[in-house]
């Protein structure tokens, strides 16, 4: 699944909130019931994509690009592990609704989607190509970081 190429990033963003979104709302409404693995795979996500921020808001323009970069590259390999742990396929999300009923497939594909970025934009900036926009870096840290984000997905879950 790679859509790095296929649509730009701003438009990622807005889907992967949307495929976020309705996994949560799923869970929300009572229709996902998370079991002991989900629970424990979210966990370990959490573990595995610890951004080492000293509690700093996103976005982290004093950082240098390497560490944000790498930051938000760290979700892609930690959701394709979750992944294949779980049995769930990563589905590429731009341009579609996320199919219902949303579950943790669909809540790993739309976060997958930003993760992978990272990756692309790492090996962008190693081979010299220079670093992603200000405003590109900026939206995945802020959607992967801080209130309200990934870093706090165990708080949307009520069971």
């Amino acid at each position: 699944m790679d859509e790095t190429d296929a649509d730009d990033f701003k438009k990622r963003v807005e889907d992967a909130w949307e495929w976020w979104g309705a996994a949560i709302e799923e869970s929300q409404e009572g229709r996902w019931v998370r079991d002991a693995v989900e629970r424990e795979v979210l966990a370990d996500i959490t573990a595995a994509t610890n951004p080492l921020h000293d509690g700093r808001l996103p976005p982290f323009p004093e950082d240098s690009w390497h560490v944000r970069i790498g930051r938000v590259a760290n979700w892609a390999g930690a959701l394709r592990l979750a992944a294949r742990a779980g049995g769930w396929e990563l589905q590429p999300i731009a341009g579609r609704t996320p199919p219902q009923p949303a579950g943790m497939a669909e809540l790993l594909s739309g976060i997958y989607a930003v993760g992978r970025q990272g990756e692309v934009w790492s090996k962008q900036l190693l081979s010299g190509g220079g670093p992603p926009a200000e405003a590109d870096i900026a939206a995945a840290e802020c959607f992967l970081h801080g209130p309200g984000s990934m870093d706090d997905l165990q708080q949307f879950f009520y069971d």
